[in-house]
């Protein structure tokens, strides 16, 4: 996820992508990371057979480099749009 200029990014794992995306974009912990920095935009999202693996992917991509980040995220969605809204969200 990521704020509206695209200058923070935020990595998570969990089990059902849109109550937790409901959950950040109605802010529902108002001391949180996400809500603290306004990162309300999906624009990378996987997901894995067992939470094992899920977390793995997340730990291996908390400790990239931004670059590689942003490497990540471009080579499933080159503009950055808010796949919350373009995809998840229709489920």
């Amino acid at each position: 996820m990521t704020n509206s200029r695209h200058t923070v990014l935020y990595t998570g794992v969990t089990s059902d992508l849109q109550s937790r995306m409901y959950q950040h974009l109605h802010q529902s912990y108002p001391n949180s990371f996400t809500h603290r920095y306004k990162v309300y935009k999906l624009v990378y999202y996987n997901f894995f057979s067992g939470i094992e693996e899920a977390i793995s992917e997340e730990k291996r991509i908390k400790g990239g480099s931004r670059i590689k980040k942003i490497a990540l995220i471009d080579e499933l969605n080159l503009s950055w749009d808010d796949l919350y809204e373009k995809e998840v969200k229709l489920w």
